[in-house]
């Protein structure tokens, strides 16, 4: 039996949009074994009462993808799903799934696919490698897809930060957060994006986290999407003055993400009664940056 544990993601990290993740150290668990005949799905923990349990499910289609691409079927298999990772919170729950589903299939295949290969499939399933690249490699990863489809990346360490992440109780999906954006935008907007993404790898590589508040602004999404997460804006005000160096909505939404060096209490409860002023109910969740991706296991079947 292998199991995996992919680490949650945050995409974005304020301007840049569909380019930049980062790994969260904490986790969704998939284990995975071959048996005689038929697929047989359980899940535990969050969303386990809506998730399917049948060929629907996100990770069978994830190791699905991969055996196609092979000579390899089993007869049969057993997959167990652990979730942690809150399902369309902008947390990258999704891709867990696909990573773990991807890496799992390309163990029991015998490792025919490199990481490089895998990301490129992971991206294709998901659409773009925002999540899909820090869950698989962790760290801040800047991933780049070319004309013909292919990731390029670039790998960063984690900077020495906390995360506090605020997690609104209710759901917003990518498809939805994605239907508010704009189809074009204007060239002013387009370079102030670009210099604060400049600015913020060079801030994370050299770690000079002074420089964040203004790395993590955005003129490309977040303000587009404000009416889908009430009390957004005000979150992100109170937060910083409450400690934070940097926040910015986390991936699609609606949760939104802190970094902060000594202040994380003070973070999350300001978030979640910033929210809970606007009628949302809310949590928040303490973690740091996560300096791998997936982790692969092999265990004797008892």
């Amino acid at each position: 039996m292998y199991r995996v544990k992919v680490p949650a993601t945050t995409a974005n990290l304020g301007p840049g949009f569909d380019i930049l993740g980062m790994a969260l150290d904490f986790y969704n668990i998939i284990e995975v074994r071959e048996r005689e005949e038929g697929l047989k799905i359980e899940i535990e923990g969050l969303g386990a009462d809506e998730l399917p349990t049948d060929e629907n499910n996100l990770a069978y289609q994830a190791m699905d993808y991969l055996f196609s691409r092979t000579d390899y079927s089993p007869a049969g298999l057993e997959i167990n799903l652990i979730n942690q990772i809150p399902l369309s919170r902008g947390l990258g729950s999704s891709a867990t799934v696909i990573v773990g589903g991807l890496v799992l299939a390309n163990c029991l295949a015998g490792e025919p696919f490199s990481t490089d290969e895998l990301l490129n499939f992971a991206t294709k399933i998901e659409g773009h490698p925002d999540n899909v690249a820090p869950a698989l490699l962790g760290g801040v990863v800047i991933s780049v897809m070319t004309e013909d489809g292919e990731i390029i990346y670039k790998r960063l360490d984690v900077p020495k930060l906390s995360t506090v992440v605020g997690i609104p109780d209710f759901k917003l999906s990518t498809t939805e957060a994605r239907e508010v954006l704009p189809a074009q935008v204007i060239f002013e907007d387009a370079v102030f994006n670009s210099s604060r993404v400049a600015l913020l790898i060079a801030s994370l590589m050299s770690k000079d986290y002074d420089l964040l508040a203004t790395c993590f602004e955005d003129r490309l999404h977040q303000s587009y999407r404000q009416d889908l997460v009430p009390g957004m804006d005000s979150v992100i005000k109170y937060t910083k003055e409450a400690g934070a160096l940097a926040v910015a909505l986390s991936g699609a939404g609606p949760s939104i993400i802190a970094l902060t060096l000594n202040q994380e209490e003070s973070v999350g409860k300001t978030m979640v009664q910033t929210f809970a002023r606007h009628g949302i109910e809310a949590n928040y969740k303490i973690t740091k940056p996560a300096t791998e991706g997936v982790i692969i296991e092999e265990l004797k079947d008892e």
